[in-house]
């Protein structure tokens, strides 16, 4: 018998969220799960993106261009109803956040900043924290009711469910990393010298449990040390955390010597970025599957990282692990790299042998196989 599947990704808008369908469908051979149609519901920008099949039919609607709650609205009365006229056996939801009704539906979980203990209280009393309050209720709700769940890391899977309770059908399938990653030609040559600075790479938007700011505070110190070192900061910012952010950078960086910041970039040239690039940093507090690390890895990169989170779930042995809220920790982390070439070219294949194992391709199998067996069980077939 065969399965028409039904992918509601109509508030599919984060990078993580937008790269993981492209990947997935780019990758996917439903036939071989006996999937005979795809059906992608989403709004007009990311449609365009996707891959052209005779097995994939894509969806938009004027709602999905509109206000949130005009998308709310359209997710919970609408999309039921095309569900049912396409014929679609199956749901996959490519976030918690839904409010759409239909089964069996799986439903994958994406957001940890509802659910990493105390990284709720960095937004004070805002509008941000309510969101993420109510955001956390509607979650919950989702992964009750759905038929499966799929979560990116098994540290997520933990997390979350010691808010939600026990789930009784769950994957494990994280991301996977893009080929112009892993095939991406470096120069990495050491400046044993001192002929020009060891640059050290972020690639994240300023946001308050990304910590930018103690990165800069860690690269001041180490210069203050005698290294001769900068940083590059690849992805923006605003509010609060951006603010925040830009004052570490005026204490520690006066003359503009040594840090940089550039805007939010297209996805495409962060390989460049990290081509040019001697270590990666990242310290982040508070992720469900932390994208750049794995395509740091991906790109053997020398990486020193942030030991919260997934974080060492993902990288592993493969880096040097610091306290993202402690610069001197982080400096700590950066100067053990500095110091030991050695250590640090073997840490650096190590990531890259690690990163192997996040594929889209094993992704779309996985995540297919997990649809299939999800339906069976519940005797959705056509």
């Amino acid at each position: 018998m065969t399965l028409t599947l039904g992918i509601n990704a109509c508030r599919a808008r984060s990078g993580g969220a937008v790269a993981h369908l492209i990947g997935l469908l780019r990758e996917a051979t439903p036939a071989e799960y006996d999937i005979g149609q795809v059906h992608v519901w989403s709004y007009r920008k990311l449609l365009a993106q996707l891959p052209e099949a005779p097995w994939l039919l894509k969806h938009g609607a004027a709602e999905l261009e509109s206000s949130l709650a005009h998308q709310l609205w359209w997710e919970r009365f609408k999309l039921p109803k095309q569900l049912n006229e396409t014929g679609c056996s199956v749901l996959l939801n490519v976030d918690a956040g839904s409010v759409c009704r239909f089964r069996p539906s799986i439903t994958m979980s994406r957001d940890m900043l509802s659910y990493e203990p105390g990284e709720m209280e960095r937004y004070g009393f805002s509008v941000a924290r309510l969101r993420l309050v109510a955001l956390r209720y509607v979650q919950n709700a989702s992964l009750r009711t759905a038929d499966g769940v799929i979560f990116l890391t098994r540290y997520a899977a933990e997390v979350v469910q010691r808010a939600c309770g026990p789930l009784e059908n769950v994957a494990h399938i994280p991301h996977g990393v893009g080929a112009e990653f892993c095939d991406n030609p470096t120069d990495r040559s050491w400046p044993e010298d001192g002929t020009r600075p060891i640059e050290c790479l972020y690639i994240s938007n300023a946001l308050p449990y990304k910590h930018q700011w103690h990165v800069v505070e860690a690269i001041a110190q180490l210069r203050k040390q005698g290294h001769g070192i900068r940083l590059v900061l690849v992805g923006g910012g605003e509010g609060e955390a951006q603010e925040r952010l830009e004052a570490q950078i005026a204490q520690s960086d006066p003359h503009n010597e040594f840090v940089s910041q550039h805007e939010f970039v297209p996805q495409l040239t962060l390989p460049g970025f990290l081509a040019s690039a001697d270590l990666f940093v990242f310290a982040s507090s508070c992720e469900n599957m932390p994208n750049t690390l794995v395509e740091a890895m991906a790109a053997g990169m020398p990486i020193a990282c942030s030991d919260r989170g997934p974080m060492p779930e993902v990288l592993e042995d493969a880096g040097v692990y610091f306290d993202p809220e402690n610069p001197e920790s982080i400096a700590a982390a950066v100067a053990d790299m500095i110091a030991n070439p050695e250590k640090r070219s073997r840490l650096a294949d190590r990531a890259k042998e690690r990163s192997r194992r996040y594929s889209w391709g094993r992704c779309a199998r996985e995540t297919l196989a997990f649809v299939a067996q999800t339906a069976k069980r519940a005797g959705k077939t056509n």
